[in-house]
């Protein structure tokens, strides 16, 4: 199955390191990121889309059909948000891409950063769980192919990438003791990357991807 991915988020850690394990992957033919600034990233494989509006994809929708994948890596921290503005930023802006997508694309595999601590009840005290809550939710209720909600705890980042968290290369030093000590609450940003294309190419039995899901299906591709 040879896979054409959209990808949002592409000038964060995670999006630009889905970004590195997809151009590099024989089984991605071409790459589409969108974003409200370049990605800074030039390659055979790669397509870029700048747009402003990501609560209105109405004048770029033909620019969107054709796809059989996205890489939904686009975030924001809660820290000092209301639970309004971080609703707003993270379950509408999500919500409007994916239900754009879902009506041009209705073999597209969507894959969603999400976070370990998810709160799927969406009636917890973690204002940023129950949000990522409902994003999930109603993500799975959209009719695309399939849905994977990622739940990954830390992250390791890719070496030489430039969009890594001030503080994670230096975590990222202990990394093995992390995963020695933690195994179920760590990955690396590779991974994530090769869970993604893997559950693009074929079915998996669970909709909730933890840090243990991530590593065995990277294994798998």
């Amino acid at each position: 199955m040879s896979i054409t991915a959209i990808i949002f988020g592409a000038t964060g850690m995670v999006g630009e390191g889905v970004l590195h394990v997809a151009l590099n992957n024989p089984d991605v033919e071409t790459v589409l990121v969108i974003g409200r600034r370049t990605c800074g990233i030039q390659h055979p494989k790669l397509k870029e889309l700048i747009h402003s509006d990501f609560y209105n994809f109405s004048s770029v929708e033909s620019q969107l059909k054709g796809y059989t994948a996205c890489y939904f890596c686009l975030g924001v921290s809660s820290v000092g948000k209301s639970e309004q503005e971080y609703r707003r930023t993270t379950y509408d802006l999500t919500m409007h891409a994916a239900t754009t997508l879902a009506r041009l694309n209705p073999n597209m595999t969507f894959c969603y950063i999400s976070g370990a601590g998810t709160d799927s009840t969406e009636s917890g005290r973690s204002m940023w769980a129950r949000v990522k809550g409902k994003t999930e939710n109603d993500l799975m209720k959209l009719p695309f192919k399939a849905v994977f909600n990622f739940r990954p705890g830390y992250i390791k980042p890719i070496k030489g990438l430039k969009n890594a968290l001030p503080f994670t290369p230096t975590i990222g030093l202990f990394y093995p003791l992390l995963k020695s000590l933690f195994p179920n609450f760590v990955c690396t940003l590779e991974e994530i990357g090769l869970a993604m294309i893997r559950l693009t190419k074929d079915r998996y039995s669970k909709t909730i991807i933890d840090n243990n899901d991530i590593t065995s299906l990277a294994k798998q591709l």
